[in-house]
């Protein structure tokens, strides 16, 4: 039996069912809240036009996923692909001849993380957004064990953007007086990127607002430790005398208001 032509793929317009495809914690569908295992052939195809808000040409898409093999060869596994995808009843693309993508309306669980990101790092935070309520580490590590080039690039974009979603997260949480809060924050990103300074400062900034000097002091130590051993460097001129400024001037400078200045 040979496989369907272009046209019997994926119809184009079928309702999408309340369709998620989940790139945290595992490549999966749900559909009307049942979940749908993807076969794990398929899962390259998915998570890759997943990560693209619009249409994909059918040759950049196999060009991509199948470099090592002739341009036949690569668009007919994309054939494939696209047909045991249907045969698992997972109806989130619809392709043509010329493209392929996510139907109108499907969700991907990671855009609207990177979404929630851009508000914070945009400081246009929704009420819902302060919280520690999302799968950090997940979106911290994107596609684990995938080291094809594009999905190294998406996860380090990721990667960065979370990063900085959760030191903005740290600094809108050290303004509103939700200390435990916002060190949690700020500790999720140093546990990933030990050597990152904003991190650190971020860190340092809710321990001083809460008038925890003793704390701030032995992180700063801490990472000068650490910077000086990993790359024979001192933490930025700022950063120090941000930290001996709070110090000199004591608790009560530090419950003064938000750390936010600089020196």
């Amino acid at each position: 039996m040979g496989l369907p032509d272009h046209k019997d793929e994926n119809s184009r317009g079928a309702p999408t069912r309340n369709c998620v495809v989940h790139l945290l914690g595992g490549l999966y569908v749900t559909q009307s809240g049942c979940r749908i295992e993807v076969p794990e052939g398929c899962k390259r195809l998915l998570a890759f036009l997943a990560l693209r808000r619009g249409r994909v040409e059918r040759c950049h898409a196999a060009g991509t996923l199948w470099s090592s093999v002739d341009d036949r060869r690569a668009a007919g596994n994309l054939r494939s692909v696209l047909w045991r995808l249907r045969c698992a009843e997972i109806d989130v693309l619809e392709a043509d001849k010329r493209s392929v993508g996510l139907r109108h309306g499907v969700v991907v669980d990671v855009l609207e993380v990177a979404e929630w990101a851009a508000r914070l790092i945009a400081q246009r935070p929704l009420p819902e957004d302060l919280s520690l309520s999302r799968p950090f580490a997940d979106a911290l590590d994107l596609l684990p064990g995938c080291y094809d080039d594009w999905a190294i690039i998406e996860r380090e974009r990721m990667r960065q953007r979370m990063l900085h979603a959760l030191e903005a997260l740290s600094r809108a949480m050290t303004t509103m007086g939700r200390y435990g809060e916002a060190v949690d924050a700020a500790m999720t990103a140093i546990s990933v990127e030990p050597l990152r300074e904003s991190a650190q400062r971020a860190l340092l900034e809710a321990h001083m607002a809460e008038s925890n000097l003793s704390e701030a002091r032995r992180n700063f130590l801490a990472y000068r430790n650490l910077v000086r051993s990993e790359l024979g460097v001192e933490p930025s001129v700022e950063l120090a005398a941000l930290v001996r400024w709070r110090l000199s001037r004591g608790p009560q400078a530090c419950s003064s208001g938000p750390v936010a200045a600089t020196v």
